[in-house]
């Protein structure tokens, strides 16, 4: 009579129950502050909920329900396609920026011998003000009357623009502040892509004869690739998602200038009361972001090298 083996857990396994109690919490969090208001949120797009009229009461479903009118009213809106050229047009300006003084940042910090702690933390101190605090600050500087910037312009002669109050300066005004503002995050991510490289590459290049100039281009930057890919990843959703520095230093002026998807789905839901066509916006940026995520996905196979 053969011995029946009883079957051994795998260490996979036992692994997992032991930290079910421990992801439990976690899992719990996700279902309840993330998964959940998804969920109510695509149900209120189909609506035309004023935000006041309680979910839960009888009949509000038969009364409020319109199918997918929401989504249908804002694609056919010339304000829609307005707003969301403004949101691309600070991503395009934002990102070439960005990356090129985080990246300088990032060299400046590597060639740094003595106090590189210091200059890390001064560098950062813009990442720990918060947006609120920042965007006052930067509003009063950008003053065309009494703002700093103007008047440092005027000792050189020259005549500074109306900056938050000009259509043409708006938008590059919120960019040079919202780059002045990350910088300092993503440059510090740049820096440990920039450490992490072998030495042994350079030390191969300087005996070929290479320059300062030819190591950063040959070797620094295409194994920096998969940190400058992790950058553009994150600072492109971040940057769909502009709001604070919108609110608080233009409030989507002058004219519409800076008018940005964030922007208007804050102000139908909480300022005109249409939550409905407030979560319908929502979802189509939703969309946005992910079809522009995939792309960068897809794209990265031809310039992103995962080489040590």
């Amino acid at each position: 009579m053969l011995a029946t083996r009883k079957r051994r857990k795998g260490p996979g396994q036992e692994g997992l129950i032991t930290a079910s109690p421990f992801l439990l919490p976690s899992l719990i969090g996700l279902l309840v502050f993330s998964l959940l208001p998804l969920i109510i949120s695509a149900f209120i797009s189909l609506t035309d909920w004023n935000g006041l009229d309680q979910l839960t009461a009888p009949g509000f479903f038969q009364e409020h329900f319109i199918g997918l009118e929401n989504y249908k009213a804002i694609l056919s809106s010339s304000e829609f396609w307005g707003v969301l050229w403004n949101t691309f047009r600070y991503i395009i300006m934002y990102i070439p920026l960005m990356l090129m003084a985080s990246l300088g940042v990032a060299y400046l910090l590597s060639r740094q011998r003595r106090g590189v702690t210091a200059f890390r933390i001064i560098y950062y101190i813009p990442v720990l003000t918060s947006w609120v605090a920042a965007s006052m600050i930067w509003k009063s500087m950008l003053s065309p009357e009494y703002g700093a910037v103007n008047n440092i312009l005027a000792i050189f002669g020259i005549q500074g623009p109306g900056w938050l109050l000009d259509e043409a300066w708006a938008m590059p005004a919120i960019v040079l502040v919202s780059v002045w503002k990350d910088m300092g995050f993503f440059g510090l991510i740049l820096l440990s892509g920039m450490v992490g490289i072998n030495k042994a590459y350079y030390e191969a290049a300087s005996l070929d004869g290479a320059g300062s100039w030819q190591k950063f281009w040959k070797i620094t930057l295409p194994l920096m690739t998969p940190a400058i890919f992790y950058v553009l990843i994150v600072s492109l959703i971040n940057a769909f998602q502009l709001f604070p520095q919108i609110m608080i230093m233009t409030d989507g002026g002058p004219n519409g200038a800076t008018q940005v998807m964030v922007e208007r789905i804050y102000k139908y839901g909480f300022r005109y009361y249409r939550m409905g066509y407030a979560a319908a916006f929502s979802w189509i940026l939703f969309a946005i972001i992910m079809v522009c995520t995939a792309i960068q996905m897809k794209g990265q196979e031809r310039w992103v090298n995962y080489d040590s």
